[in-house]
């Protein structure tokens, strides 16, 4: 929630693009801003964690294919 009482608004989705960009460290300051501004925490974690389970898997499955041959 927001000082005055608001929640926040945004969507998943968005919190997944903002965490996805910042695997890469490509973000714009308007856009830091604005995510700071408008994303749930809660959604970022979440978002953060599956990114990196996503990573991880992607991951182990070149290895097991460099592994194979």
């Amino acid at each position: 929630m927001e000082p005055n009482g608001q929640p926040r608004k945004s969507s998943f989705g968005a919190s997944m693009k903002a965490v996805f960009w910042s695997f890469f460290g490509v973000r714009k300051r308007k856009d830091y801003e604005h995510d700071a501004a408008n994303l749930s925490p809660f959604h970022v974690i979440v978002a953060a964690l599956l990114g990196v389970a996503i990573f991880i898997g992607v991951l182990l499955f070149v290895v097991k294919l460099a592994v194979a041959q």
